[in-house]
């Protein structure tokens, strides 16, 4: 049997409705089969916010964010950045956002400079030779602009990639794990190169990550997925208190053992 290969309509099938809101999602759904990955989840982002999404291995959140980005259509429901339905509409937006995650490779031959120009050009970024040494410096990355993706250490290959999501200044960015393979100081100076950003643009910072501590300190508002939908929305702090828990980590794994995902990751 020939397998179905989904592909987002290119074109708006309507006028599109502009938003100032950058980030809604209203009854989303994906189902792969008999599995119900993401079930009917509805949220709402407000600028200059971090959301933190969390939940165990399978509980959605890489197809949620597969769904915000327009690259998986969803079954049902729609996930709209600034008023663009981002299964039909994504090409009008994708200039105001990013993505990044450390598990996602750019080419390998290519130099720093030369992966950022073409990411760049990519997003429409206007005096390259101007931004990329600027987001170079700002990523602690002049040193490396020369020398080729893939001789880099897994910390600098998460920092190349945090470069290249903020290449654009996005408004609404994405971060799966923005942290991984990095020393506990460069980890530390990440998380406030992402709230510096935040609070200079303003933007709207969705944010996956399996490390606790940086959840508690960056995020305004946690929500906490399982089985594809969402069991609790709050604030770190509200969460903690609610579940009569000393921290997230506390809180997440008192929600695995009672579903009895005893393997969970936080």
């Amino acid at each position: 049997m020939q397998r179905r290969i989904e592909v987002a309509d290119p074109m708006p099938t309507r006028p599109i409705e502009r938003s100032s809101v950058p980030v809604a999602v209203e009854g989303l759904t994906k189902v792969y089969g008999t599995v119900r990955a993401v079930d009917g989840i509805s949220f709402v982002l407000a600028p200059g916010t971090i959301t933190a999404l969390l939940g165990g291995n399978g509980a959605g959140k890489t197809t949620t964010i597969s769904m915000l980005m327009g690259l998986v259509l969803p079954t049902s429901g729609v996930a709209r950045i600034f008023g663009a339905d981002m299964a039909r509409e994504r090409h009008t937006v994708l200039h105001r956002m990013n993505f990044e995650s450390p598990y996602v490779d750019v080419p390998m031959r290519l130099t720093v400079r030369q992966n950022l120009e073409v990411f760049g050009r990519l997003y429409g970024v206007r005096d390259l030779r101007d931004v990329i040494p600027a987001v170079a410096e700002r990523m602690r990355l002049t040193e490396l602009l020369d020398r080729p993706y893939g001789k880099l250490s897994a910390g600098q290959k998460t920092r190349v990639s945090l470069a290249k999501a903020l290449i654009n200044e996005p408004e609404v960015l994405l971060l799966d794990e923005p942290t991984a393979s990095l020393d506990p100081d460069t980890a530390d100076w990440i998380r406030g190169e992402i709230e510096a950003y935040r609070d200079a643009r303003r933007a709207t910072v969705v944010l996956a990550s399996h490390n606790m501590g940086e959840v508690e300190r960056l995020a305004d508002r946690v929500i906490m997925m399982e089985k594809g939908r969402i069991i609790a929305d709050d604030t770190p702090e509200g969460l903690i208190r609610s579940f009569g828990r000393a921290n997230l980590e506390e809180v997440f794994l008192a929600i695995a053992r009672r579903t009895g995902d005893v393997n969970a990751k936080p």
